[in-house]
């Protein structure tokens, strides 16, 4: 039976991996930081399995790393902790650098000074790629592990700082250290600041009020061209797991291969309650719109399908009606059918 680590668990990717290795008879330590109010939702019917432990930690923290997986001697380290949100890394860019870039490099250290050693994972984004648009007016281009990297943001930097330093770790002390970089991946476990889980939430609350006959205040959003390639988090964090039990530690890109727009998410989520035209319920909010945008991006993951055999399973509108369902559900349970807006 294995062992696994995984800072960062109480996140929507989180949830899902401690759900996949516990499935697979793994023994599952969740890290989460220390907080007056922690936030549990999303793993609360894990609590009660045997075989998962739930620790508070810090990846700012070196000595607690330093203890904890000393003590806890595992099998594989999943870093998954970040300041996640990239329009708040505008805001807060001393705290996406600590917590996103050196919180990696804390871990990698620690596993530098165990004798025996974990295989580690570090999630990478494909924020990273930044404006390939623009770059090389190839405005058709994928972004692949060959790619060129040019970050746009605090967010996209930090983990880039994070991944480079994979790559050293693993190319200067022999360490099994993996890299996915990560295509945007969403879920019904979505935070609710990312656009399309605000945009599902936003249509169940529409659903909900049409039946009751009233009205509510149009959907804020920022850059509605915006491309981004959009899979379900239940399918990458499969990825995940296949890296660190492949022969030989290398980064991979994950993808679907196909790119939406903001606008195309909003389509299809108004679709779900078949509303077709859904223009007069948005408002293009100029204070949503980053200080420097990515247009475009669009992942290739053949060396994943190749080498991990993995390819994701939902795809697009499988996605989003999951989401709004959800959410429609949601509402109806909390009691809030005349409008969740929770």
């Amino acid at each position: 039976m294995k062992t696994a680590i995984i800072y960062g668990v109480t996140g929507q990717d989180g949830s899902y991996l401690s759900e996949l290795l516990l499935s697979k008879q793994y023994t599952v330590y969740g890290i989460t930081r220390r907080s007056s109010l922690p936030n549990t939702t999303r793993i609360n019917h894990l609590l009660t399995q045997k075989q998962f432990h739930l620790i508070q930690g810090d990846v700012t923290d070196f000595g607690s790393i330093y203890r904890l997986l000393n003590e806890v001697q595992p099998d594989e380290v999943y870093n998954l902790a970040a300041q996640s949100h990239v329009g708040t890394s505008f805001e807060q860019p001393s705290l996406t650098w600590n917590v996103t870039g050196q919180g990696c490099m804390n871990i990698l250290e620690v596993i530098r000074q165990m004798g025996n050693r974990p295989r580690f994972y570090q999630a990478s984004s494909s924020e990273m790629f930044g404006d390939q648009y623009n770059l090389d007016n190839n405005r058709e281009k994928y972004q692949d592990e060959k790619t060129t990297f040019a970050p746009q943001s605090p967010y996209a930097i930090s983990k880039l700082a994070a991944h480079h330093s994979v790559a050293l770790y693993r190319r200067s002390y022999d360490l099994f250290a993996c890299g996915g970089i990560l295509f945007n991946h969403e879920s019904e476990r979505r935070g609710e600041r990312f656009v399309t889980r605000k945009i599902s939430r936003y249509v169940a609350d529409l659903h909900w009020a049409t039946q009751t006959g009233r009205s509510i205040p149009k959907l804020k959003l920022g850059n509605l061209a915006a491309k981004r390639d959009w899979g379900h988090a239940e399918d990458y964090v499969k990825a995940m797991w296949l890296m660190l039990q492949y022969d030989e530690p290398m980064d991979f890109v994950i993808a679907t291969g196909k790119t939406y727009s903001v606008e195309e998410c909003v389509k299809e989520a108004f679709q779900c309650i078949n509303i077709n035209e859904y223009t007069d319920y948005i408002e293009i909010d100029p204070e949503l719109k980053r200080p420097s945008e990515v247009p475009y991006l669009r992942g290739l993951s053949h060396k994943a399908k190749r080498r991990l055999d993995w390819e994701p399973k939902i795809d697009f509108k499988g996605l989003v009606k999951r989401m709004v369902q959800y959410d429609i559900q949601s509402c109806n349970r909390c009691n809030k059918g005349h409008g969740c807006t929770k």
